[in-house]
């Protein structure tokens, strides 16, 4: 029996590798490898006798650990966590794990290897930054490549545009699924300046998403903000991230900026074949982004020449070329009413701990007595929307 019900397909927007230490190294070219540092778990709940203790098996889990987690079960994913997860970073594992699961299709994105990709640093080199990036994609092209339905997801950072042309062909000849952007200023620029023009067409054109996720812009605020005059909060060490009360509170503001950006710039209206997906990133701001985008494109069209070109409403736009993963603790069905149920991807987050022990049965809580066909949109259609049987 596998976790997912066999009433419907069900299509994950959100899953992670577990990188080794070596995922990068293994993977770059001579020229840089010597000046990647390993993958570091330092900033998780992974400790470094459990990694450890992985390298000594040759970089495995030992035949007893995979056969104690296959025993699991349908409970794979409440108790399957972390480096410790069937498939965290075996592919021949991670099948197994799909197996369970019962996920017809899954978007695979990396966990800790993207920091020297997306480091915001403007003294990293191009050769370095581009480097670590296409020994990333390299990597998970491979992880990805015999089983169909993983969906590995390259990373293109935007701080040299013809760098980012290049390494997106390199991504799109690879087969990768999804292009992962960072999701703030393209250098002192708005993402719809006319430089990336080529960026979103190579897209449109190869029917690839771009995809937005957290860990694609510094997760923490300015130590300012924490600054009371009182002792620090204790944070909560996320699986791949750690994100403190405060970040929390304004992490959407980011992919927000971004993509209204995006709209308002007109980059929707040119490239009407883009499709994108904002993932982990939560959802509850999207019901009052719509509204307001709408307002303010309503209201400036008046004076502002590129809103008055642009002919379809935000709304419009976002339900025709956006989709939105919202985070297991929301109220995916409150989010739906406030909006429409077209905008939402369902997502489970393996093996992270914050994808929680059933994303299912969450949101089916929240998703209460609505139809059928609304399950149907969230649990697969929408992500068919993204990414089409091919």
């Amino acid at each position: 029996m596998t976790y997912a019900p066999a009433d419907r397909e069900y299509l994950d927007a959100d899953s992670h590798i577990m990188e080794l230490p070596n995922f990068l190294i293994d993977y770059a070219d001579p020229d840089v490898r010597t000046e990647l540092k390993p993958v570091s778990y330092s900033a998780s709940l992974v400790t470094d006798e459990e990694v450890e203790a992985i390298l000594a098996q040759g970089g495995r889990h030992s035949p007893e650990h995979v056969e104690a987690q296959i025993a699991l079960g349908d409970r794979l994913i409440a108790e399957s966590k972390e480096i410790q997860a069937l498939g965290a970073f075996d592919p021949a594992d991670r099948t197994i794990a799909l197996d369970m699961l019962g996920f017809k299709r899954q978007l695979v994105f990396a966990t800790h290897s993207v920091k020297p990709v997306f480091h915001p640093s403007t003294n990293m080199s191009p050769r370095l930054r581009y480097g670590a990036t296409r020994a990333h994609n390299r990597a998970m092209r491979d992880f990805c490549a015999d089983d169909p339905r993983l969906m590995g997801v390259g990373v293109v950072p935007f701080h040299n545009i013809e760098h980012a042309l290049a390494e997106l062909d390199w991504a799109l000849d690879a087969g990768l699924a999804a292009i992962w952007v960072p999701h703030g200023l393209v250098a002192d620029r708005s993402p719809g300046h006319v430089d990336l023009y080529p960026f979103w067409a190579r897209l449109e054109e190869s029917g690839t998403p771009f995809v937005l996720h957290i860990g694609g812009a510094p997760l923490q605020l300015d130590p300012g903000w924490a600054n009371t005059g009182r002792p620090p909060a204790r944070d909560w060490m996320g699986g791949g991230e750690n994100i403190r009360s405060k970040d929390m509170a304004v992490l959407h503001q980011g992919p927000e900026t971004f993509l209204s950006m995006l709209m308002m710039d007109g980059v929707f209206e040119k490239f009407p074949g883009l499709r994108g997906a904002s993932v982990e990133l939560g959802a509850g701001w999207v019901p009052a982004m719509l509204e307001r985008l709408d307002m303010v494109v309503r209201s400036w069209s008046k004076v502002d020449q590129y809103l008055a070109a642009i002919d379809r409403t935000a709304t419009e736009t976002f339900r025709e070329q956006m989709a939105f993963t919202p985070y297991v603790f929301e109220n995916i069905g409150n989010l739906i009413d406030q909006s429409h149920d077209d905008l939402y991807l369902f997502s489970s987050d393996y093996p992270h701990v914050e994808g929680g022990h059933d994303p299912i049965g969450r949101f089916e809580q929240s998703l209460g007595e609505r139809p059928a066909v609304t399950r149907d949109r969230f649990y697969s259609e929408n992500f068919l929307k993204l990414f089409p049987r091919s």
